[in-house]
């Protein structure tokens, strides 16, 4: 199962589409065996969804998401968690597989003129 993380400064930012770089966090048998962090290609509209699934990324965790990149990937078979809170990438990925992952609401379903609209 391998899971992709938007990143700032190391830990989760709820700002999908503007992240500059991913966690990738890879687990078998309820344990991480490989964590990378890797550079997206620059934002556009349905790149970031399309890119994380060509690196068969099975769920994603997120702050905040527009509903395009959800509908994308999931379209994909990606799974999108949105709401999880600001957090390092291994301990959301631990309270993932323990169901211990407290969400909140997807940051990005504010008001008109969000700048999540369309990611």
């Amino acid at each position: 199962m391998k899971f992709a993380i938007p990143l700032a400064d190391g830990k989760l930012t709820p700002h999908f589409g503007h992240c500059k770089e991913f966690a990738f966090v890879e687990v078998n048998d309820h344990q991480i065996t490989n964590r990378e962090v890797l550079v997206p290609p620059p934002h556009e509209p349905g790149v970031l969804p399309k890119w994380l699934a060509e690196n068969n990324v099975n769920i994603v965790l997120a702050g905040g998401m527009g509903r395009r990149a959800i509908d994308l990937l999931s379209q994909a078979g990606v799974e999108v968690i949105t709401g999880a809170p600001v957090a390092d990438p291994e301990s959301l990925v631990k309270e993932y597989l323990q169901n211990a992952l407290e969400t909140g609401n997807n940051a990005c379903s504010g008001g008109g003129g969000h700048e999540c609209q369309g990611h």
